[in-house]
């Protein structure tokens, strides 16, 4: 553990031992996210992003990230990686660099691709495994290979707003902080199971466990 802190004081502080910080340190896509913003040669980096460590940027000087930008696993890519080849099999001087430019609240999906010269206008989704050639729209969805606009975001959510307050478990949703809670996620993780496999006996919870989960987690919280 001393190890550990010290090795992340030392990556976010200086910029320095990256390999080591991600092998040893995990981190998560926020605390990553700030990493990156510090010390990635990112043109910049907003806010309240998160970056995974297997998120890839072949070019992060020509890439500019907006606040509250969420990537997976996915790849930015800022050049045409035939240029060399095409350079030497024709005699030419070619170059094929190019800005990719992620306004606000964007969500990239895994195994995405982002090609050159595109800009993600805000409040947009790019779908797992689509390949992005053009500028995306603000406010649309794209999916696809090339990305084209399949919706608007802001239908999105609106269905999945009217979708989750369907589920049985819509008020512990509509306490959690975050789109993550451990001290929740036990219970919330059992009534799902039962509610997609339709188990035959419901989940029951103990006074104690009930109070430390519910009572514990949502008091504070309300």
């Amino acid at each position: 553990m001393i190890i550990k802190s010290l090795v992340r004081k030392v990556a976010m502080r200086y910029g320095k031992l990256a390999g080591l910080y991600r092998k040893l340190c995990k981190p998560a896509g926020e605390e990553y996210a700030e990493f990156l913003r510090r010390h990635g040669n990112f043109y910049s980096v907003g806010r309240h992003c998160s970056i995974l460590t297997t998120t890839v940027f072949t070019d992060p000087a020509y890439v500019r990230i907006g606040n509250n930008v969420h990537f997976s696993t996915c790849a930015i890519i800022g050049h045409d990686g035939s240029i060399a080849m095409l350079n030497r099999a024709y005699g030419v001087k070619l170059d094929k660099v190019g800005k990719v430019d992620i306004c606000d609240n964007v969500f990239i999906g895994y195994n995405a691709v982002v090609l050159p010269d595109v800009t993600i206008g805000s409040n947009a989704i790019v779908a797992a495994g689509a390949v992005v050639t053009k500028d995306v729209p603000e406010g649309a969805i794209v999916a696809g290979v090339p990305a084209r606009p399949i919706g608007r975001v802001d239908d999105l959510v609106d269905r999945l707003e009217a979708a989750t307050n369907r589920l049985p478990w819509a008020d512990l949703i509509k306490q959690r902080q975050g789109g993550f809670d451990p001290e929740m996620e036990p219970m919330l993780q059992r009534m799902r199971v039962t509610s997609f496999y339709e188990e035959p006996k419901p989940v029951h919870f103990s006074d104690t466990e009930y109070t430390s989960l519910v009572q514990g987690v949502l008091a504070g919280r309300s």
